[in-house]
């Protein structure tokens, strides 16, 4: 019996597609607003998309130091950012 219902090409494929979009949405945020939030935010997402892009060549075993360095810079990109919109308040 399987329990997953979609493979790992897939998900990577739905997750780089979600990234791409939020990527897209901070920018147009960025550019109506100034808000240098939304397009931190969003560049953070794009960066999440490039490890995705990496896990579908199936190369990612081969880059596992490179993916983790950039995932750790997107999440320290969108703490950051948080962190501003916080303090603005």
């Amino acid at each position: 019996m399987r329990l997953c219902f979609f493979d790992f090409e897939v998900m990577s494929t739905v997750n780089m597609v979600l990234c791409i979009m939020i990527l897209a949405v901070g920018c147009i945020v960025y550019a109506r607003t100034k808000n240098k939030v939304p397009f931190h935010i969003g560049v953070a997402f794009g960066l999440f998309a490039v490890t995705h892009v990496i896990a579908m060549f199936g190369v990612q075993c081969s880059f596992v130091t490179t993916v983790m360095l950039i995932k750790v810079f997107a999440y320290l990109i969108v703490l950051f950012s948080l962190r501003e919109m916080y303090s603005k308040n």
